[in-house]
């Protein structure tokens, strides 16, 4: 590393010119050729709009009002657009958060890959081709000459990520801003994604500007941390520093969020299970076109789960595992093709209007979930039209005191979906399936898409609440640190089979299957530490 940065931003000030509302305010960092510096902070803090002033990407109603950016010396703010084209993508290479709004579906892979070379490089279109396809292979896309004449949509999320890690890596940049490059991801994924993309910048020599708000990722892989509050710089120093003694309250918080193994419970399994799925088989249909018809896809190969009373188990697995559609076809939303699933000790079938009263869904996306033309308290009373038992009064009364109980006060009664937070609007979605005083919860992904602190405190919601009523609950998730903090037992999902089952703590501890070492590797082992900050341990490393 030169003693110059490659990198140098001093005072950066960022404000909303209708409002003159400042949300980044007097941000300060260097970063030194082949480092990685990691940027943390919760929704909203700010980090994504500072870095994306770095290259004057910022969204039209955003203006920068003071400070300084230097790329190799040069003034990055005073750029005009010639040099701006240059810089972008040739010298500063960007990964978003979500590559299927990054890549443009109506082209191929092949098309969308070679666009940047041809800007940036004097390459003929045979040595394009060939810088190409060694990338692919490089990045783990198993038939590169087939990727190239394939579009976005026929990859898996992981793969449209490393695609666009390919695309920007082609370049050979000499930094690398990944804002979120894994949020989306499960565990094994995500780590895969992340090794590659250190391994291609070190290979390169390529600095790398890392954005998230998953702590335990950025401690594994960069250098440096800044942590960001409402749009200023509250702490910095090296990362394993930073983490195991923090200074500043903020940062505290956001450690003390992060998901910790909670107490074992004692749970009766001697008598009939909740709920008892058995032999659980489901087909997905072959599509048919004019030409040809495609064959049917066997999702789930003969699943049996049992969940007991009061007990909440954690279905997890990679994406494609088959958990989400196990979940679906044990509330009814899936119907299956072979197998019997039995509620109370009886078939569901037997009393479907009972079953489904006492059986509700929380998702993972609440937006989607919630019609955005109600207001709050009309989509929880909602939930309640089919209690016979309750009057137009009392529906109300409840659908106010199940806001109330989830931390939505009477002020938030009146509002639509919109008008909320994302932790706000997933607290609306766990107060609909509460409110009828269900005996099964199914809670699918309910925290996946949530910074640190809400993802915190909606799983302390969750918590509180089975404690209170007693339901039992199937969480399904593929972030194990959150099933090791919440479930009393765990069972493992791969392509469609059940590979291993048991009790929290001897699947965490003592897991059997290679599959399911492999996901835990995937997670640290998290431990408070007496300065208030924690110690990351990689679980199954020696």
């Amino acid at each position: 590393m030169t003693n110059e940065p490659l990198l140098s931003v001093r005072n950066l000030s960022l404000q909303v010119a209708r409002t003159g509302v400042e949300v980044v305010k007097n941000v300060s960092f260097d970063i030194a050729a082949g480092e990685i510096f990691g940027i943390v902070g919760e929704s909203g803090s700010g980090k994504t709009l500072a870095t994306r002033a770095l290259i004057s990407l910022l969204p039209a109603p955003i203006r920068v009002i003071g400070g300084s950016v230097a790329y190799k010396g040069r003034d990055a703010l005073s750029m005009k657009v010639p040099q701006l084209r240059r810089l972008r993508g040739g010298e500063i290479g960007v990964v978003f958060q979500e590559p299927m709004t990054s890549l443009n579906p109506s082209m191929t892979i092949g098309r969308q890959l070679e666009e940047g070379l041809q800007l940036h490089t004097k390459l003929s279109q045979e040595e394009r081709r060939g810088r190409i396809l060694a990338m692919l292979n490089r990045v783990g896309i198993r038939d590169p000459a087939g990727a190239l004449t394939s579009y976005p949509h026929e990859f898996s999320g992981g793969m449209r990520q490393r695609i666009m890690l390919a695309s920007v890596m082609l370049l050979k940049p000499a930094l690398l801003i990944a804002d979120e490059p894994t949020t989306a991801l499960d565990a094994v994924i995500q780590r895969d994604v992340m090794e590659l993309m250190v391994e291609l910048t070190q290979a390169e020599g390529t600095a790398v500007l890392l954005i998230s708000h998953d702590l335990p990722m950025v401690a594994r892989y960069t250098h440096r941390i800044v942590v960001m509050e409402k749009g200023v710089i509250v702490e910095e120093g090296r990362t394993a520093d930073l983490l195991d003694a923090p200074q500043r309250a903020y940062t505290k918080k956001l450690l003390s969020s992060l998901p910790f193994r909670g107490p074992t419970r004692t749970i009766d399994r001697t008598k009939a299970p909740m709920v008892s799925a058995r032999d659980i088989v489901v087909d997905y249909g072959g599509r048919r076109s004019l030409m040809k018809k495609t064959t049917p896809k066997r999702a789930l190969h003969g699943v049996s789960i049992d969940i007991h009373e009061g007990e909440v188990v954690a279905l997890v697995g990679g994406s494609g595992s088959g958990k989400t559609t196990l979940g679906r076809t044990i509330a009814g939303l899936v119907r299956e093709s072979e197998g019997n699933i039995r509620f109370g000790g009886r078939s569901r079938n037997d009393d479907w209007m009972d079953y489904r009263l006492n059986c509700q869904m929380v998702f993972q996306d609440p937006y989607s979930s919630l019609n955005p033309r109600m207001t709050i308290v009309a989509l929880v009373e909602e939930a309640l039209r089919l209690l016979p038992d309750l009057d137009a009064a009392a529906k109300r009364k409840r659908a106010l005191e199940t806001l109330e109980e989830v931390g939505l006060g009477f002020d938030y009664a009146g509002r639509y979906p919109h008008e909320l937070s994302g932790g706000q609007r997933q607290r609306v979605a766990i107060a609909r399936a509460i409110a009828r005083r269900p005996k099964f919860l199914i809670a699918d992904e309910p925290v996946s898409a949530l910074d640190v602190t809400v993802r915190a405190q909606v799983l302390e919601l969750l918590s509180d609440l089975q404690k209170r009523y007693g339901f039992s609950c199937l969480f399904i998730s593929h972030d194990l640190g959150v099933v090791e903090q919440v479930a009393d037992r765990v069972v493992v999902m791969q392509d469609g089979r059940i590979i291993e089952e048991g009790d929290r703590n001897t699947v965490f501890d003592s897991p059997k299957e290679a599959y399911t070492q492999r996901l835990l590797s995937a997670i640290p082992a998290l431990d408070h530490n007496a300065q208030g900050g924690v110690t990351l341990k990689w679980r199954l490393e020696n």
